[in-house]
């Protein structure tokens, strides 16, 4: 991180953190805690990200929240620690509290009669094979295929799905080699307006994600804590300062642990 004017929010943001008892750590998991992997089941963890979050966890200072596009159950089998976390998967959609209580938003039967549509479409089109099917959303993932080939998909898909996505409560988005058609809301925005609302005022909060789909998150923390896009390359973006991982995503947990360890 190179910009004076973001080291210096993240230095000021660092100084407040060591003076609370109470602090949240949000975070994205793809793209952020762990690099994307044409093999979405082993997309695992950057190294030491795992062990510095559960030192985190152990000073009892720092909630720690991993706020995702995946589903719960495939966060389970690629991040151990996730276990010991409260966990919002499918966006949103999903809930898992650090004690295993779970909750799952129940979508409105016309929402998911429309997600049953584009379903049936890729099975008819023959791009199922390409889909995953999340609580509350279908996603088209092309990471890895040529550039013509991505191009191709892209756009049968948005031809396939675009009447579908004229309805209100439903949302048509790009994220980082994919297309996902969804219930508009829950979001990632919407998750963390439901755990600010249950922090203390004076807690201390950030938000680490790096996609289109975190926006909303960067979004919600505005004016209440430090949003920061951990990312290769910069882009256009509403969060705070700008993170290369894995290093500098690695200093930024170091330096979180340093001020909140006794």
């Amino acid at each position: 991180m190179h910009d004076p004017s973001a080291i210096t929010v993240l230095t000021d943001f660092m100084d407040r953190l060591s003076a609370v008892t109470e602090s949240a750590l949000l975070v994205d998991y793809d793209g952020t805690l762990a690099p994307f992997q044409r093999e979405r089941d082993r997309a695992y963890p950057y190294p030491d990200v795992e062990s510095i979050l559960e030192d985190i966890i152990r000073c009892g200072k720092t909630r720690v929240i991993v706020i995702t596009g995946r589903p719960i159950r495939e966060l389970q089998t690629l991040f151990r620690s996730s276990n010991n976390l409260e966990v919002w998967g499918a966006h949103g959609m999903e809930h898992r509290l650090v004690d295993g209580t779970y909750h799952r938003t129940t979508i409105d039967p016309e929402i998911a009669a429309i997600l049953a549509q584009a379903k049936k479409w890729l099975i008819t089109s023959q791009l199922d094979s390409m889909a995953e099917i999340k609580p509350g959303g279908i996603a088209i993932h092309w990471r890895g295929l040529p550039d013509a080939e991505i191009e191709k998909v892209q756009i049968r898909v948005r031809q396939g799905w675009i009447a579908l996505a004229d309805h209100p409560g439903i949302k048509l988005f790009n994220f980082e080699e994919g297309l996902e058609l969804r219930a508009a809301h829950p979001d990632k925005g919407d998750a963390v307006a439901a755990i600010l609302e249950d922090l203390h005022p004076q807690a201390q909060i950030a938000f680490l994600g790096d996609d289109l789909t975190d926006e909303d998150a960067f979004r919600a923390v505005d004016g209440r804590g430090l949003s920061v896009l951990v990312r290769h390359e910069y882009r256009e973006t509403r969060a705070n300062i700008w993170l290369k991982p894995p290093h500098e995503l690695i200093r930024f947990l170091q330096i979180w642990l340093s001020k909140i360890s006794p």
